[in-house]
């Protein structure tokens, strides 16, 4: 008896700003913006290490209004405006990926 094929389910992506508390995620790609200065803000954010394949994780969140947004990328922490972490676009880690 033969075992069935392994299908690889599609990625289900979201923004960093959905991503709930202390769960391992990792950066898929970055929102092309629309506006001149959030494609600033998108330059700044591969300079700071938002790159694809990066581990990230929120492990903080703005009281009361949830913002501005505590994100770990790599070893280093980052205050995001909500609106900043919606451009980068997260997987949720595997299992059999390393914590962050």
């Amino acid at each position: 008896m033969s075992n069935p094929p392994v299908v690889n389910a599609p990625v289900q992506e979201m923004g960093v700003h959905e991503l709930p508390l202390r769960v391992d995620a990792r950066v898929e790609r970055l929102e092309l913006p629309s506006s001149p200065e959030d494609q600033e803000l998108l330059l700044r954010l591969l300079e700071i290490g938002f790159l694809p394949g990066e581990p990230v994780r929120v492990i903080a969140r703005g009281f009361p209004a949830a913002d501005p947004i505590a994100v770990r990328v790599g070893h280093t922490t980052f205050a995001l405006r909500s609106h900043e972490a919606a451009l980068i676009r997260v997987s949720l880690a595997q299992p059999d990926e390393k914590r962050i």
